[in-house]
């Protein structure tokens, strides 16, 4: 998949070069097909090394592991942006592209000096459905994963106020697109330093007690960033959201490691991913019809709300998932890694 992926930014390097020309003669259509390429191989590229990279750390370190891999990915998100911009302004399309091709292509030189290990047992002969039906069966039959993911999805379904950062910056805060850039980067920013903060002070204790506490704390942060008209008390509570759903992506990650044999790993993510993805996508659709029919302020605090609900319905429906200790999980961890 990682070659994949260097074939759809070697192809961007090739579009760029003939950017005019081929905009004539075909318009976007090749765009778009590079794009969704680059998509499929990312989908397919993400559960793998996530499952990958479970393998390589033992179960004792599974929080600090998760934290930092939280941290990383947090920090790419806001300096890759800013990276990809001031590239694009000093040497161009092509050569952005090109950087970004030469560390895709060190990433997978990478791969290669990590030492070989024996492949998880499972079933050689089955076909990518039963292997995908597995997985799904895995999850929903095991409630301490299925409570965690699905308190993630409906949190970030409906507490997610992302999408509606463009309308603060503009008609409630009027800050301008400086001031969006600043929003935007508050929740990420506030996740980071959780994240390292986190990877030298592992889990311990009431984990499940710990996930249903930065779920409420997500809320609220939510809800006070839908009444604030202070540009400061905004970025803070955004800061703070993204600090609290660092926590929960760290327990969650943990989670999912400790709960999940070798062999199943792979499928787990993927849903996980699933659940993941279309909770950020579906969750934005669905901040802009809420805020076409509630008002935009409403729509955020209304998701807040909701987001508090989904924590009520979970710790009813899944009541294991809130009684969990990390010390069931180290157990757990010991012996998923025999499995």
């Amino acid at each position: 998949m990682m070659s994949l992926i260097i074939i759809t930014t070697i192809a961007f390097i090739g579009i760029s070069l003939n950017v005019n020309e081929i905009y004539q003669r075909f318009g976007t259509l090749p765009i778009y097909l590079i794009i969704f390429v680059n998509g499929l191989a990312v989908g397919l590229l993400g559960p793998s090394i996530i499952a990958f990279s479970y393998q390589l750390v033992p179960s004792e370190l599974a929080a600090s592991a998760a934290a930092w891999r939280s941290s990383a990915w947090q920090t790419a998100a806001v300096a890759g942006p800013a990276i990809g911009g001031l590239l694009y302004g000093f040497i161009g399309a092509t050569g952005t592209y090109s950087v970004a091709a030469s560390f895709f292509f060190l990433g997978t030189l990478m791969l290669f000096f990590i030492p070989s290990r024996p492949p998880a047992s499972s079933s050689q002969n089955e076909n990518i459905y039963e292997s995908l039906k597995k997985g799904i069966a895995f999850v929903f039959e095991n409630k301490i994963i299925f409570g965690a993911l699905s308190l993630d999805l409906f949190a970030v379904l409906f507490g997610g106020a992302v999408a509606m950062l463009p309308v603060y910056a503009s008609d409630i805060l009027r800050v301008g697109p400086e001031g969006l850039g600043i929003l935007r980067a508050a929740p990420a920013i506030g996740a980071v330093l959780v994240a390292l903060w986190m990877a030298h002070r592992p889990l311990a204790g009431k984990v499940g007690r710990k996930l249903f506490g930065v779920v409420i704390g997500f809320g609220l942060s939510i809800i006070v960033f839908g009444i604030s008209k202070n540009m400061i008390l905004s970025v803070f509570v955004l800061a703070l959201s993204g600090g609290f759903d660092s926590v929960s992506v760290i327990i969650r990650s943990t989670l999912l490691q400790l709960s999940t044999p070798n062999s199943m790993r792979g499928r787990v993510e993927a849903v996980n991913m699933m659940f993941i993805g279309s909770s950020n996508q579906i969750g934005a659709f669905e901040s802009g019809v809420a805020a076409k029919l509630m008002g935009v302020v409403t729509s955020v605090v209304f998701g807040g709300c909701m987001t508090l609900v989904s924590v009520a319905v979970t710790s009813k429906v899944a009541p294991v998932l809130g009684k969990l200790e990390y010390s069931d999980l180290e157990k757990s961890g010991r012996t998923m890694n025999e499995v």
